[in-house]
């Protein structure tokens, strides 16, 4: 790949591959370098003299080439790296840093490295172990560790066999071995001539990653492995002390010599590439997964999104200490990241360090003046023969042994946390002993960041912890082990599978006693659980929405028959809106949470008025939605109540119920209704010869709720503040509104079967009246009344101005003959009808015209 780089950032690549060049190969196996330095000039020509330009070769081909089985060594990009094209000789850096296993039995350990996380044992393989010091002849080999030292002994090279010695590499000219002969003549390059970039260096975030960093998981490739004797569990961590490590190491001018010709180290630091940044969003990558498919891949990759921005364990028990005034501290023991944690009151050190302690598992000692910080992980145990304890009168024998009643343990621990790699909600882990029937319950909460599968590793952790420290033991330490201190582990045997103890606390009298807790080295490690993803919510821009009040009859009955509904949508959608209200433009107070967007939309066809009671047939109602979706229903279904929907003017208490059978998309969100029922639900009065285009509608589904009104504000103006509840009601992104409702769901409906007899007495009308409540149960004689009393106002109209009104208890009433020629009327004349509430008043109107011409 050569790569072109500006102001210190790679910018401009071109892989040989876009050239067909990573397949041509010479006959011992070479890159085709010839066609490589030809790129190059070319290149170079097209970018101008002051573009950087550099081939970046994986780590185990930049130092040479070697065929299997022969002990040649070909410096095959040489001529590549001598050209005076190639300003940098670029190296995909994942070589080991490690060679660690589990237990405290294998040569690392052995030979004195504390942890895979230690900075020292890390940067003590950058130059040296595995590819430095020896190498692993064969897989067998490498499982037996049987190592094979690197040497050299006929020229005093090693370097050429170390694809880690950078140092002697860069600064000593290359003779090739053919055969087996060190070749008179030297290559081309020149010692110490051009610098060299890590153009990709990195770890994943999994266990024993530094083993071999090149290692990562992706179900999709067919290089999907595991480094070498990982466990395969996600750790941050070991990506930090990598990092730490490897920048560390090479940016100390000790080990980075500076060049006699370019008056520059031997490796540019400011342009090493971590791998990898990711430019998609943390945390919607790697959460969104109906986006992105490698999500799963995350946790254990190398990606530093959602992890750059972790403290190390160390670190903040050195800020907390500091801050108590302590300083002669020693963390050096302690590994492990934190995603974040919240010291909510002025308190002790003490205090402050104790959520860590539980979390992490480590213990803080005293010695020699030191606080001293380690972790529990169960390994380092200091074996006692209980031949040689010394023998105190305050114990009966030699080693007291107690264990704990098993009644006073708790037997299920329910840990609440936030949720780190998500929206930082507050969730719970709980952790149960298998054989658990009657124990209590311990609810503990953490004030510290954790995914999910920490809490639950913790949570495991903590309750195995309690069970296995109720065994304690008491004894005397002789002269000889008086270094022993709080902290340190003892087996009291001389076997290695003995139990182990840990010394909790030492009394000093005439002999040092001791108290001690069992542990168990299996208790520290964390449990193999699957990692899981974290659902988060979308983000939703705080834009304004859009509210639609409704103050609608009853539909089903049980709603609060003088409360409004309330729609609202919005696009996008903000994942709720709140609704704030108020008698005045002050003193808001939050009335409702809407946390679904309605159906809503505009006509974009005139709908005509149409007889109640039959299917309208007529032309399709279109309708484009804002946001949601229609569907068509069968005719059975709609006459059971579904695709139930309001057309209005947009004011509160002027909307027609109906229903529609068939909703056919026409056009992107425009739907076309037809096979409709008009004036459902009593509002056939409110139905005008035309709803214009441009009329509102809404879907009256689940989506559209009713808001808090008191019943006492019926008909009273209120103030509104209607908006995204990601925001203050103060925000520009709501809207204020002045409504008052009359609480329809209180009105009677208009009666109906108007009719009119004429004689000689006068003309009698009579009328059938509706309910509100329980009118479809035809098993009674008479539907219910609904109202406290039966009661009608009629009108009589002439001429636009209303002659007469009266109350009549009775479904029928007679204008009398003496009435008319009171009333002066003697021609046409129209007559109005309405129940009569005594709460809402007169309800919905009927009208029936007298004396018209047949």
């Amino acid at each position: 790949m050569l790569c072109k780089a500006a102001g210190g950032v790679s910018s401009f690549c071109i892989s040989s591959e876009m050239r067909g060049l990573t397949q041509i190969r010479g006959a011992s196996g070479f890159p085709a370098v010839a066609q490589l330095r030809a790129l190059a000039a070319e290149v170079r020509q097209i970018l101008g003299p002051d573009t950087k330009i550099g081939y970046a070769a994986d780590w185990s081909e930049y130092f040479g080439y070697q065929p299997k089985g022969t002990s040649d060594r070909y410096f095959h990009l040489d001529p590549l790296w001598a050209d005076d094209n190639i300003d940098f000789i670029g190296i995909d850096n994942y070589m080991p840093l490690s060679d660690w296993r589990d237990g405290e039995h294998h040569l690392d350990a052995e030979a004195g490295a504390p942890s895979i996380y230690d900075l020292g044992y890390l940067r003590s393989n950058i130059e040296g172990g595995e590819g430095y010091d020896w190498y692993y002849a064969s897989p067998e080999e490498a499982e037996a560790q049987i190592r094979t030292p690197i040497e050299d002994q006929g020229h005093d090279e090693p370097w050429i066999w170390r694809y880690k010695d950078l140092r002697n590499w860069w600064s000593n000219p290359h003779h090739e071995r053919i055969g087996g002969v060190r070749q008179p003549n030297p290559t081309d390059w020149v010692p110490a001539s051009k610098p060299i970039w890590f153009t990709e260096l990195g770890c994943a975030a999994i266990d024993k990653g530094t083993n071999q960093p090149n290692k990562f998981l992706d179900p999709k490739s067919s290089e999907s492995l595991l480094p070498a004797y990982s466990n395969g569990l996600r750790d941050d961590f070991i990506q930090v002390q990598y990092l730490t490590a490897m920048l560390g190491y090479w940016s100390d001018p000790k080990v980075n010599p500076i060049s006699d010709i370019y008056g520059a180290p031997m490796l540019d630091m400011a342009n090493a590439y971590v791998w990898a940044w990711d430019t998609r969003p943390f945390p919607t990558f790697p959460n969104l997964k109906s986006q992105w498919d490698d999500g799963e891949n995350y946790p254990r990759g190398h990606w530093l999104n959602g992890r750059s921005g972790s403290r190390t364990l160390a670190s903040v028990v050195t800020e907390i200490c500091h801050g108590a005034g302590v300083t002669d501290i020693d963390v050096s023991g302690l590994y492990g990241v934190v995603r974040g944690y919240v010291i909510e009151d002025v308190t002790n050190a003490r205090s402050a360090l104790q959520p860590l302690m539980l979390r992490y598992g480590f213990d803080a000692i005293e010695r020699d003046g030191v606080l001293k910080f380690q972790m529990r992980d169960g390994y380092g145990a200091v074996a006692l023969n209980p031949d040689h304890l010394a023998i105190s009168s305050d114990l009966e024998g030699t080693v007291e042994h107690r264990r704990e009643a098993e009644a006073e343990m708790t037997g299920r621990v329910r840990l609440r946390f936030v949720q780190s790699d998500a929206d930082h909600d507050v969730v719970a882990e709980e952790a149960v002993l298998p054989d658990d029937r009657t124990h209590s319950v311990s609810v503990n909460e953490m004030p510290l960041s954790m995914t999910r599968t920490e809490g639950r590793q913790t949570a495991e952790r903590w309750l195995s912890e309690a069970r296995v420290s109720r065994d304690t033991v008491r004894f005397a330490l002789p002269p000889s082990q008086m270094h022993l201190g709080a902290g340190d582990l003892v087996r009291l045997t001389d076997a290695e599978t003995g139990p182990v103890y840990r010394i909790d606390r030492l009394e000093s009298a005439d002999l040092q006693l001791v108290e001690a807790v069992r542990i168990e080295q299996g208790v520290y490690k964390a449990t193999e659980l699957n990692d899981d993803l974290a659902t988060v919510k979308p983000y939703a821009a705080p834009v304004p929405v859009l509210p639609v009040f409704l103050d609608l009859p009853l539909i089903t009955g049980a709603e609060a028959p003088h409360a409004p509904y309330l729609a609202v949508t919005g696009d996008p959608w903000p994942g709720a809106a709140t609704v704030y209200s108020s008698s005045s433009d002050d003193g808001y107070r939050l009335s409702d949470v809407i946390v679904q967007r309605a159906v809503v939309g505009v006509t974009e066809t005139p709908l005509r008025r149409a007889s109640v009671g039959v299917w309208d047939e007529g032309p399709a109602l279109k309708v484009k939605l804002l946001a949601g979706q229609l569907e068509s229903r069968p005719r059975s279904s709609v006459m059971n109540g579904v695709n139930l929907a309001a057309i209005g003017d947009g004011t509160p208490g002027n909307w027609e119920v109906f229903q529609f059978a068939d909703a056919a998309l026409e056009a992107p969100d425009v739907y076309a209704l037809s096979g409709r029922l008009r004036g459902q639900l009593g509002t056939e009065a409110l139905m005008p010869d035309v709803w214009p285009d441009g009329s509102v509608f809404v879907l009256l589904n689940d989506r559209v709720q009713q808001i808090s009104l008191l019943r006492n504000e019926r008909r009273l103006a209120k103030h509104f503040r209607i908006g995204p509840a990601t925001r203050g009601y103060d925000d520009p992104s709501y809207q204020h509104l002045i409504a008052s409702f009359a609480g329809n769901g209180l009105r009677p409906y208009a009666p109906v079967h108007m009719r009119v007899r004429s004689g000689a007495a006068g003309d009698e009308l009579a009328w059938i009246r509706r309910a509100r409540t329980d009118a479809d149960d035809w098993s009674g004689l008479e539907i219910p009344l609904g109202e406290e009393n039966e009661s009608y106002l009629v009108r009589v109209i002439a001429g636009g101005t209303v002659l007469r009104e009266e109350l009549t208890s009775e479904p029928r009433w007679t204008y009398s003959t003496a009435m008319k020629a009171a009333d002066g009327q003697s021609g046409v004349y129209e007559v109005e009808v309405a129940q009569v509430s005594a709460v809402f008043g007169p309800g919905a109107w009927s009208r029936l015209a007298v004396g018209q011409a047949a």
